[in-house]
């Protein structure tokens, strides 16, 4: 059974650090095809920072130069500092692996992800206070 646990999460001041954990257990961690996504109440969900099929790292705009997804394989874990944290990071974050067909996925509260990826963790919250 593939699990993802992430941890990590909590409330912090802008300008604050938070290093996001993701323990994957079920399939072979190699690094690749798993990322970070996070999802505000009410907005779509938006991948934060990944590693692609192939490797690449990618990440979202908003968050280059403040955030850094790494892995350790021989802990199969994925991690995602931030750094300089602002209100506008507030979301749950969710660790995910693995792409398949698109579709559109619940989310915990009740929003949906439109998305690809087929295994996701339970989510873990950031919340930043101005």
């Amino acid at each position: 059974e593939v699990q993802l646990v992430e941890s990590g999460g909590g409330s912090v001041q802008a300008g604050g650090s938070l290093r996001l954990s993701c323990a994957a257990s079920g399939f072979t961690f190699d690094g690749s095809d798993m990322g970070w996504y996070r999802q505000a109440p009410g907005n779509e969900c938006e991948l934060v920072s990944q590693f692609s099929d192939t490797g690449e790292v990618y990440y979202l705009n908003s968050v280059k130069g403040r955030f850094t997804i790494s892995q350790d394989s021989a802990e199969n874990t994925m991690y995602l500092q931030m750094h300089s944290l602002t209100p506008g990071d507030t979301a749950v974050y969710y660790c995910a692996a693995r792409t398949g067909r698109p579709y559109r996925r619940r989310m915990r509260g009740g929003d949906y992800c439109n998305t690809a990826r087929l295994y996701w963790g339970q989510g873990t919250q950031v919340t930043v206070s101005s």
